[in-house]
């Protein structure tokens, strides 16, 4: 039995989540269930990523490396993906960048207000006040792009991201929410 070495890797983050092997009879089932099927070699038969767990790896794209001998699967796993309840089977946690981490803090700062707090006063003032502060932000953004004054624009675009995750809070919405339409737009091209 030809097996060949399979590598899982997250379509958003490109962070590798696990190896695995595959054969024609697997490769063939994945490809028509949209879902990660594996050729167990401690079982000896096909096993689909999440059969028992539920944490399913749903395909976005196969492709072969130059050789035609190791596939790589972009997927958008359903939960953690190794069975020890790792976000990989490499011990790795579910990256998240400083956005992600600043999204938190003010989420935190939604549920738990701060007198102290920009951000809670934001909150206070309601979304009326919230857009209108990324609309400025914008404007900023735009008029230090068409001046040429990058450290400027940088400070700018700081303040319009954090603006941005303000609303996004306030509407229930999250960087999350973003990303997907962003990669459901990348994936239609």
């Amino acid at each position: 039995m030809n097996l060949i070495p399979t590598i899982i890797q997250h379509a958003q983050t490109n962070q590798v989540l696990m190896l695995g092997y595959m054969n024609d009879e697997s490769l063939a089932k994945t490809k028509a269930k949209g879902k990660v099927t594996f050729y167990s070699r401690s079982k000896d038969r096909l096993w689909t990523k999440g059969e028992t767990s539920g944490n399913f790896l749903n395909v976005v794209s196969i492709a072969e490396d130059c050789d035609n001998d190791t596939y790589l699967i972009k997927v958008i796993p359903e939960g953690e993906t190794c069975h020890k309840g790792t976000y990989t089977c490499f011990g790795d946690k579910e990256p998240t960048g400083f956005l992600h981490e600043l999204q938190g803090v003010i989420q935190s700062r939604k549920e738990n207000p701060s007198e102290k707090s920009y951000t809670t006063e934001l909150f206070k003032k309601g979304t009326k006040k919230i857009a209108q502060k990324v609309g400025e932000e914008a404007t900023e953004v735009i008029l230090e792009a068409m001046d040429g004054k990058k450290d400027l624009l940088v400070e700018e675009s700081s303040d319009l991201l954090y603006h941005l995750l303000v609303l996004l809070s306030d509407q229930g919405l999250n960087l999350e929410d973003v990303e997907a339409k962003l990669m459901e737009r990348h994936l239609r091209k």
